[in-house]
């Protein structure tokens, strides 16, 4: 083979081998023979091979999982919490040449932080504050991946595992609260309704004729569903209210011994032998005073 033809050949897969293509969302760092040159920005790149090598690094929002970790709470209730951390790599060169693996430096970062503030509050503050403990945990993750070039954009709490005990204890204690509270609805209710109804109460007894277009009303109701016999008791404010004539209060007075006595009518029904109880009811009710004079002996 021609001498100049294989080494022109050589030199092009030489220039293609060093050919790199880089991406928007992507950095190089470039190194040469080990030592830190510069970084590429996207586009198309060309290093010596060889001599130099390139490392990419992503510069998207990246996302890692927090496996779950068991967390005792302050009030000594085992639970199983996991957790999502959201970061991105702001300075390339920081998060490579200051850490040898950021992802699993941040990942392991953040189980010690999550153990960390979960365990220093109670399980209800867990339960009804998830926003709050995640900042809590990304206030302290960032103050240590700052230096390493990387900012934590979020930290979310996904799932509270607890034991099946306490969640039955929950239910319970949340089932006893939506009673209480409707209880407690229904008794306004209630009280509300016997106010309306002792207002609208008072509303027909100044009208007679209130009530009785009331009475046609429930009338005409019943009558709509087509029955053949309607029982309706009929109110006794429409009737006429007879004239009760007052009686006259009866003295009965009794002489024994020189003493003045008072006696019922019972005692009449059982010490007056001599007086029938027809008559003595009469006597009863047309007198105006009758004083009986006799000796119970």
């Amino acid at each position: 083979m021609n001498p100049p033809l294989l080494f022109s050949i050589i030199f092009v897969l030489f220039l293609f081998s060093g050919i790199r293509v880089i991406f928007e969302y992507k950095r190089a760092l470039k190194f040469r023979f080990g030592k830190y040159i510069n970084t590429l920005e996207p586009g198309f790149r060309w290093i010596i091979p060889i001599i130099e090598t390139i490392q990419v690094v992503d510069i998207r929002v990246i996302t890692i999982n927090v496996v779950s970790q068991e967390v005792m709470t302050e009030d000594n209730v085992p639970c199983s919490i996991d957790g999502v951390v959201f970061f991105k790599v702001s300075n390339p060169e920081k998060a490579v040449l200051e850490v040898e693996e950021y992802k699993f430096a941040i990942t392991q970062l953040a189980q010690a932080a999550l153990r960390d503030v979960c365990g220093k509050v109670e399980l209800d503050t867990i339960l009804s504050k998830r926003e709050e403990m995640g900042k809590n945990i990304k206030a302290i993750v960032e103050q240590e991946t700052h230096e390493w070039g990387i900012v934590i954009m979020d930290v979310k709490i996904k799932d509270i595992q607890l034991p099946e005990n306490m969640r039955r204890m929950m239910a319970n204690q949340a089932e006893a609260e939506r009673s209480r509270r409707a209880r407690i609805i229904l008794a306004l209710a209630e009280e509300q309704a016997a106010g309306k109804l002792l207002e609208a109460g008072k509303l027909i007894d100044q009208s007679p004729s209130a009530i009785k277009l009331r009475l046609y009303q429930t009338l005409a109701n019943i009558a709509s569903e087509k029955n053949s016999t309607i029982l309706f008791p009929f109110p006794e404010e429409v009737l006429p209210r007879p004239y009760k004539k007052k009686k006259n209060k009866i003295y009965i007075l009794n002489i024994k011994k020189g003493r003045q006595n008072y006696l019922t009518e019972s005692d009449l029904y059982s010490r007056i032998l001599f007086i029938s109880k027809l008559k003595l009811e009469n006597l009863f009710r047309n007198a105006e005073k009758i004083d009986f004079i006799f000796d119970v002996t």
